[in-house]
């Protein structure tokens, strides 16, 4: 059994497909996978964790109580100025061609916003707190060793959103909601990994669906490169959105931005 330490981000189906091409062409076949594949088919079951960091900025709407939409836009920059915990990781056990995978990302943030035509109130706070928490299983319909492989996948994603929105100035001024709700979405789409050479890889996942939300998905692409067989590092993009609305309860934003971390191989 060996242990891997990896981070993981996402693939658009299209580069799967051109990856597959490009590979028969060379008579080295091989496809998409979420770590790092090396020795991972013959020697039963492996694993991976990863911590990471994912620089991403937040646009959308939130309300509460039957309120006023607030609309936000937060880059990256503006979030952090309100940033007050977060935890993100990422694993995966896998056999042959089965796998099981998960994804959390934890934060809490703050944000401004404006309501419609800024008559309601001069300015409006926006403080959420966020849980999202992915687990799901794959099955490899590419298989290609150490080159890569693409994984079909499906699962389910929690989320638990609580919001406390504070309106200053206006009709609203001086009122302070907070509301929270926790749905289950159902999600599928693939995730792989390519290797362009032992050292280069690139890697990811798209992922789409719903159930309590109307829209739910999660797609990214990175590019990993193995300084040796411990250590390797991965930068990408990721973006993520989800579209929830029920009982006076609107949470529909989306997260995008750059992604990093460090692969450790042990």
């Amino acid at each position: 059994m060996e242990v891997f330490v990896t981070v993981k981000v996402l693939l658009l189906t299209g580069f799967v497909v051109l990856g597959y091409a490009n590979a028969v062409h060379a008579a080295d076949p091989a496809l998409l996978a979420p770590a790092d594949t090396t020795e991972q088919s013959s020697e039963g079951w492996t694993f991976n964790f990863a911590p990471y960091f994912w620089a991403a900025g937040l646009s959308g709407d939130a309300a509460q109580f039957g309120l006023p939409v607030v609309s936000i836009d937060a880059s990256f920059s503006d979030v952090l100025e309100n940033f007050d915990i977060g935890f993100m990781a990422a694993g995966e056990a896998r056999y042959g061609p089965y796998s099981i995978f998960g994804d959390i990302i934890y934060a809490k943030l703050g944000a401004d916003g404006d309501t419609p035509s800024g008559l309601l109130a001069e300015s409006v706070d926006v403080t959420s707190t966020t849980f999202s928490g992915l687990l799901g299983v794959g099955y490899s319909v590419i298989d290609a060793g150490d080159v890569g492989h693409l994984d079909l996948v499906g699962g389910v994603k929690v989320w638990s959103v609580s919001t406390e929105i504070s309106f200053s100035g206006g009709i609203l001024g001086g009122r302070d909601v907070e509301d929270d709700a926790t749905w289950v979405d159902a999600m599928a789409g693939v995730r792989g990994n390519y290797h362009f050479t032992p050292e280069i890889y690139l890697t990811g996942w798209a992922l789409i669906g719903g159930g309590g939300a109307d829209l739910d998905w999660d797609v990214a692409l990175g590019l990993g490169y193995k300084f040796n067989d411990t250590v390797s590092a991965i930068a990408g993009y990721r973006a993520l959105g989800v579209d929830y609305s029920q009982d006076g309860f609107i949470f529909d934003v989306v997260q995008k931005g750059p992604i990093l971390g460090m692969a450790i191989r042990f």
